[in-house]
């Protein structure tokens, strides 16, 4: 491919063996072990999973915001919309503070923050910090950004948006707050919307309604979005393709109706069996049983063995799991679908004696 071409098949984002270490004085902490995916122009992609997963730093790694002490490795592909006429870019081979990542973070690809009374300066107004990106990115006149600030708070439902302009943070409840730092990650048009944990801190009203005004900005500005959460009904709601995240990998990926009709890895069905179902009358929901293990100097094994009710001991604990397809669209990292894993295993010890024939 020359410059100035584009593939119009390929994917708006690339995620490649994405790995990020943290140096810690009792060993290497995997906080993310060898990530791939990829996000589709136009459309949704969930990534789900416990606290802890990796979940964060994979969304934050796609645009180097990750703290200094991250060690990131792999490649995050970019490819910009043809109208851009600009080649495929690896994110990660950029400086973090340099000119040509800071031109893509916040208008080509911008995010949405787990805790909007963080993210926003409590010094600043409201109007005065969804500026700051549009004055970056789109105009240096201060009277045309007022203006598409105006807009964009009008598009996210926050009424008497003249009044709300000049207000603090403090001065919004948590659900307009939201609104305002949804109004804020849209006002360059971005072509890549990262939203991690959008509706955490809002009750059941306000969540519904921030997540129909996000699949109606998708549709008008033609944007995908990687939607980051531990709520599997959102993923149903929002998503086209979700990948399920565990211990910094991800375990099972696929279309959102595959995964919830015929789930694959103990993990996935773990987390669908705990969900609360209308209709269900007097039984208990299922538990995962167990915590996260800490990804510290981590053998190389199942990360879910020790929670996993199909575990196979002999087998699940004694080598790295590979991921392997199932259909054309779905993939899954569990020995249950790795027959030929499985198969070396019990040759290796075969070939060991008969103690080690009775491990298994």
């Amino acid at each position: 491919m020359t410059a100035h071409q584009t593939d119009p098949g390929s994917p708006l984002l690339s995620v490649r063996d994405l790995k990020i270490r943290i140096r810690m004085d009792a060993g290497t902490l995997a906080a993310v072990d060898g990530v791939d995916f990829e996000i589709k122009k136009g459309k949704t992609l969930g990534l789900v999973g416990e606290s802890g997963c990796g979940k964060s730093l994979t969304s934050r790694a796609i645009i180097s915001i990750n703290p200094k002490e991250c060690e990131t490795s792999g490649s995050i592909v970019y490819q910009p919309g043809a109208e851009h006429s600009s080649m495929p870019i690896d994110l990660l081979r950029m400086d973090p503070k340099g000119r040509q990542i800071r031109a893509i973070r916040g208008k080509k690809i911008s995010m949405i923050f787990q805790e909007p009374m963080t993210a926003f300066s409590p010094m600043y107004s409201i109007g005065n910090q969804i500026m700051e990106a549009i004055l970056i990115h789109r105009t240096k006149n201060k009277r045309e950004a007022k203006q598409i600030a105006l807009e964009m708070l009008r598009k996210v439902g926050i009424s008497d948006e003249e009044k709300r302009f000049e207000q603090f943070p403090h001065e919004f409840s948590g659900g307009m707050r939201q609104r305002a730092m949804i109004a804020m990650s849209l006002s360059c048009n971005p072509e890549l919307l990262i939203a991690d944990e959008p509706t955490t801190a809002l009750d059941v009203t306000i969540q519904a309604q921030v997540l129909e005004l996000m699949k109606e900005l998708q549709k008008e500005f033609g944007m995908a979005i990687l939607l980051v959460t531990h709520d599997l009904g959102i993923i149903a709601e929002m998503c086209d393709e979700v990948a399920v995240m565990y211990l910094g990998k991800i375990v099972e990926q696929s279309t959102v109706k595959e995964i919830f009709n015929n789930p694959k890895h103990p993990y996935t069905k773990g987390l669908l069996h705990s969900m609360p179902k209308l209709g269900r009358k007097n039984n208990r929901l299922e538990s995962i049983e167990g915590t996260v293990p800490l990804a510290l100097n981590m053998p190389q094994m199942c990360g879910f063995y020790d929670r996993c009710k199909e575990r196979m001991p002999g087998v699940c604990d004694n080598q790295a799991v590979p991921l392997t397809r199932v259909s054309p669209e779905h993939t899954v990292r569990c020995f249950l679908f790795d027959k030929k894993g499985e198969e070396d295993i019990r040759v290796q010890n075969d070939s060991a004696g008969p103690s080690a024939d009775q491990a298994i």
